[in-house]
């Protein structure tokens, strides 16, 4: 079974590490901290930046947030960094046999609800705010 995208969780880990405690955030520190190599690392910083969440210093490196984790919501985390193909969570497997009443039909059927489960999930991601994430480390 395929999962989704751990960058998303990697996306979360770097977005909070840096709320946390900015003055130490640079690649090296996150890759540290998510346990990853820094170039996972910068790749998902490219993403959060293009999204324009987070400022990268060049040189010195580090990293700071562009909005605050109040403003940041983990649907807009989830978008950033693109963990779903063609905005689709859920996909229906190609070619069913036509001439089977399920194969004819399931997509149709089956698409609907995937529709809503997907709705209700992003649903829920925009109710929680990066602020309320960080507030709960100990």
């Amino acid at each position: 079974m395929k999962q989704i995208s751990t960058r998303f969780s990697i996306a979360v880990h770097t977005l909070s590490l840096i709320a946390f405690c900015s003055d130490e955030c640079t690649g090296d520190f996150i890759a540290g901290s998510v346990n990853t190599n820094p170039v996972v690392i910068r790749r998902i910083m490219g993403m959060l930046k293009k999204a324009g969440l987070v400022e990268v210093r060049p040189g010195v490196g580090g990293a700071s947030l562009l909005k605050a984790p109040e403003e940041i919501t983990l649907l807009d985390i989830y978008r950033a960094v693109n963990v779903i193909e063609e905005n689709q969570l859920f996909r229906i497997h190609e070619a069913p046999n036509v001439q089977c009443p399920v194969g004819r039909n399931i997509e149709e059927v089956l698409q609907a609800e995937l529709y809503e489960a997907q709705a209700a999930m992003e649903q829920r991601l925009a109710q929680t705010t990066l602020s309320q994430l960080t507030t709960r480390f100990k």
